[in-house]
């Protein structure tokens, strides 16, 4: 991990890529807690000191208004204490608010920094990790539970500094003042250190209760968002409202609870204050009617107390957002203990990443046993076959068969649990990541597009594209014709998820962005399924092309796509059924014989 105002890599002992590696003890969260507040230490100080003279000037406040008190009982003038005193009343305004200024901007960072290192590592995880995660309860760790952090940070931590330093000053004045009436403010106020603690597991427990809900919440909503159009074609608005409501009522209820503990204990360090008032009340009366205390000091010991209501207020508050602040901490800690993929000199923004050696590698398994994990079935049962450099290698068989994992284990997406994978004629494990990936061009079945620019999206794996590069990669996959019909050509927005353009126009604009790479193995899932006749044989050409200088391994329904390819590997059932080239497999396997007359490419 980077180094900087994110230390979450600090704290875990979980940035590791082997997968079969032990997990890793996670430190508990107050340990993650201090590391996000320890590169801000300096800024929680210089806080913390300017809230602490603050609270000094406001202690100061009931002394000189006794000695107001007591000029005008002694018939004395009343200019100099009364401007003293507006002097201490404007001085702890505007030290407080200086301090205060500095501990909100402090939280600030804090939030951004535990928010861009949670987000590097949430990109950096491994695919079966993100697999297994909802993306929107990812966001809602990203936004709402870092957002927490800000004030756990900053007054849970630092604010109760100058609540401690109010508390311990009030408390030194009042016994100053009198101690007899300070034992019996501190009796009931040690009745609310009692019920903060008894009530601080319960509001953490209520609080993490309110976040998981919150982003299950976010989950369903984003699943409803990224099927938007199948929501309306099935008419199915009314179901996912009342589902998202219902997950929304799941989170208000547990917000409700959090919330009901947490007044309790609110409300416990406010009527402790008003107990020990009318407490002292009495006894103070009692005590200035039989002459053995003098009004002046009552009325300044009233004043302490009240300024007890402050600094006994904020650390209750204080105690419930650090419960709040661990709950966040819990959540963002689940992410940050993933093992994460290392980062590389390779990364999209390198140019190296385009101009490693581009001589065409083969492929090769051995032995090759994978499941996605759990009790789910086996998906490759010893698969192995050989995919030579250079050339058009085609995977074929029916829906099931294992053809799409080939790619995410060439990818590294996933790991075998058995078997060997060579790229080059070198062990798959011992090339670099970012190395291996540099060299490798991948379009996925469904072609992802993203928001932006058209040009934004061609040159995503190669952001050091010239305009020839482009221009050579649209005309290769015929969309030199789409981009001169958008109104600002290249710089067109394509819309979310690129829902301006056709399913064609997707597949076409993916298969330029992997061509713009100049991979030494292209890697094809399906590149041509959702392309009309005469743009499928245009790509035909352009694959034919490509073949003549790099790998390409394409997977493929259509068997129209792949009959020129100088090797075919049929695929079923986890297993390698068959090679060879066309006419071989359609001599010599029923399964490829069948496939190619269902689509009328031989007779039966």
């Amino acid at each position: 991990m980077r180094q900087g105002p994110a230390p979450l890599g600090e704290f875990m002992q979980s940035d590791v890529t082997e997968p079969d590696g032990p997990p890793s003890k996670n430190p508990p969260g107050w340990r993650l807690l201090l590391g996000l507040v320890r590169p801000h230490k300096r800024a929680l100080v210089l806080g913390a000191v300017l809230s602490l003279a603050g609270t000094a000037a406001g202690l100061a406040m009931p002394v000189l208004a006794k000695s107001v008190v007591d000029a005008f009982g002694k018939g004395e003038a009343l200019v100099a204490p009364l401007v003293v005193l507006s002097v201490a009343v404007l001085v702890s305004a505007l030290v407080a608010a200086a301090g205060r200024y500095v501990l909100e901007r402090t939280g600030e960072g804090i939030v951004f920094g535990s928010r861009t290192s949670l987000v590097e590592r949430i990109l950096r995880l491994r695919v079966p990790d993100v697999d297994r995660l909802k993306p929107g309860d990812l966001l809602s760790r990203v936004s709402s539970d870092t957002t927490l952090l800000r004030a756990v940070c900053t007054e849970a931590l630092a604010g109760s500094v100058g609540s401690v330093f109010m508390f311990l000053g009030a408390v030194a004045l009042m016994a100053y003042v009198d101690g007899v009436l300070l034992l019996v403010t501190l009796s009931v106020v040690a009745l609310v250190a009692l019920l903060g603690l008894s009530l601080a597991s319960k509001i953490r427990k209520a609080s993490l209760d309110a976040q998981v809900a919150l982003g299950e919440m976010g989950s369903v909503l984003d699943r409803a968002l990224q099927a938007f159009r199948t929501v309306k074609a099935s008419g199915a608005e009314s179901r996912e409202i009342a589902e998202i409501n219902a997950a929304a009522a799941r989170a208000r209820d547990r917000g409700v609870t959090a919330a009901a503990w947490s007044s309790l204990a609110g409300t416990g360090a406010w009527m402790s204050v008003q107990l020990a008032f009318v407490a002292v009340l009495g006894v103070g009366g009692a005590r200035v009617a039989s002459g053995s205390m003098e009004v002046s000091s009552l009325i300044a010991f009233l004043l302490y107390l009240f300024y007890l209501i402050s600094p006994i207020g904020q650390l209750v508050q204080n105690l419930t957002q650090l419960q709040v602040g661990l709950a966040a901490v819990t959540r963002i800690q689940e992410v940050a203990a993933l093992p994460v993929e290392p980062p590389s000199k390779h990364d999209g923004h390198d140019e190296t990443a385009v101009e490693a050696g581009r001589e065409p590698v083969g492929v090769t398994f051995t032995g090759v046993v994978f499941r996605y994990g759990g009790d789910r079935p086996v998906v490759h049962e010893q698969v192995s076959f050989e995919v030579p450099a250079g050339g058009m290698t085609a995977l074929v068989g029916p829906s099931g068969a294992g053809k799409s994992t080939v790619f995410g284990l060439i990818e590294r997406f996933y790991e075998p649990q058995a078997g060997n994978i060579q790229v080059g004629g070198r062990d798959i494990r011992d090339w670099p990541l970012g190395e291996l990936r540099a060299a490798l061009g991948y379009v996925e079945q469904d072609a992802p597009v993203l928001a932006g620019t058209l040009r934004e999206n061609l040159v995503f794996g190669a952001p050091g594209a010239t305009d020839g590069e482009i221009e050579r990669a649209l005309a290769r996959t015929r969309l030199d014709d789409l981009v001169a019909r958008l109104p600002d050509g290249l710089e067109t927005p394509v819309g979310h998820r690129g829902v301006l353009l056709s399913g064609g126009e997707r597949q076409r604009v993916a298969i330029a962005r992997a061509l713009l790479r100049r991979p030494r193995l292209l890697l094809l899932d399906e590149a041509t399924s959702q392309l009309d006749a005469v743009n499928e044989l245009s790509l035909r050409e352009v694959v034919a092309e490509v073949a003549r200088d790099t790998t390409v391994l394409i997977i493929a329904h259509r068997l129209s796509t792949v009959t020129e390819a100088g090797r075919i590997i049929v695929m079923e059932g986890g297993r390698v059924r068959a090679a060879g080239t066309h006419d071989e497999l359609v001599a010599s396997d029923d399964l490829y014989r069948e496939l190619a007359a269902t689509q009328f490419l031989v007779s039966t």
